[in-house]
């Protein structure tokens, strides 16, 4: 079964054309929307995938209608691959059933690890670089601007327990987690001032 996927990023595009050439390729379901390619989740892709089976082709318009970025794509093509789906593109002439498809996709594959190599390398030689001047990469240790500073006011609400501990994190805009470390802070200054008398 030949399952089709289009998509356009804004109300102002028309997804008539892909349609209408999905169509033309032959497919019998066709999954669209209207979404941004950066958006991480896209309903009617997760609909499309978990509708595919064994021996379907996925047909797209155009790769960039597909994944989010290079590395996205062939994560999705490794995903067909894995469940034995096939893929093909209209406009870029890419079908992974047959060899020269499968060969662009393996390039493509090999082309992102070696983006992610060299990203690696130039960060690994910023750091050395960084320690070698005496800098170090990382969060600065100990308690955030954030505790530190609003640590005896987090304190007494919590004490005064008028507040729930949403309600507390709400007004003070902080997490749960920024919350506790406040108390537990502002603990140990206690503990450390009993101890200086």
């Amino acid at each position: 079964m030949k399952i089709g996927y289009a998509r356009v990023s804004t109300d102002r595009q028309s997804l008539e054309l892909q349609i209408e050439a999905l169509e033309k390729e032959g497919c019998e379901k066709i999954f669209s929307e209207v979404i941004s390619g950066s958006k991480v989740k896209r309903v009617e892709l997760d609909a499309m995938l978990s509708f595919a089976r064994k021996g379907d082709t996925v047909v797209i318009w155009k790769l960039d209608r597909l994944g989010r970025n290079l590395k996205h794509l062939i994560e999705l093509i490794g995903y067909f691959k894995e469940t034995e789906i096939e893929f093909y593109s209209i406009q870029d002439k890419i079908d992974t059933s047959t060899p020269m498809g499968r060969f662009i996709f393996h390039l493509m594959g090999s082309l992102a690890e070696f983006e992610r190599e060299l990203i690696r390398e130039r960060t690994n030689a910023g750091l050395k670089s960084a320690r070698e001047r005496g800098r170090h990469g990382g969060r600065p240790k100990g308690p955030s601007k954030k505790i530190t500073e609003n640590a005896e006011v987090i304190f007494e609400l919590y004490n005064a327990k008028k507040l729930t501990v949403k309600q507390i994190c709400k007004n003070q805009k902080i997490s749960l987690n920024t919350m506790y470390k406040a108390i537990e802070y502002w603990k140990e200054k206690i503990k450390q001032k009993n101890e200086l008398e």
